[in-house]
């Protein structure tokens, strides 16, 4: 799974997911590319599930571009645990996502074989999605 290779002593605050995304708005690499409509935060395990489900169904003929990466740490606290007590240890890595961003790209594939990976790719993501064709 993706996550940051230096994250030594490093706990981030947690930030606010106001705004539409300015960077990464346009199709950059590939020939279609699918378009987060709703904010939210992709965990690296979503990132991942989306990413096989594509390529099981374009059976590694086309390019798959993630224009995603979960840099953000999270923490979380267990079960049962009173309040207070500082921050606790690090659960995992996840993705802020503004509305307008490109999560993914592909290209060298049929466009209806890129819109059924693309539609099967947005049921592991907590985001509703929206598919550019350039």
């Amino acid at each position: 799974m993706l996550q940051p290779k230096k994250t030594k002593y490093r706990k981030t605050f947690r930030g606010r997911l106001k705004g539409k995304a300015i960077k990464g708005s346009t199709i950059a690499f590939g020939d279609y590319a699918m378009k987060a409509t709703t904010r939210g935060y992709i965990t690296s395990r979503q990132i991942e599930s989306a990413r096989r489900a594509m390529v099981r169904y374009i059976k590694r003929w086309g390019k798959i571009w993630i224009r995603i990466f979960p840099d953000k740490a999270y923490t979380s606290k267990p079960l049962e645990v009173p309040m207070g007590w500082g921050k606790w240890s690090l659960e995992g890595y996840r993705a802020p996502v503004k509305p307008g961003r490109i999560m993914f790209e592909i290209t060298w594939v049929a466009p209806e074989i890129a819109r059924e990976a693309f539609r099967l790719a947005s049921y592991k993501l907590p985001v509703k999605t929206k598919i550019l064709v350039d």
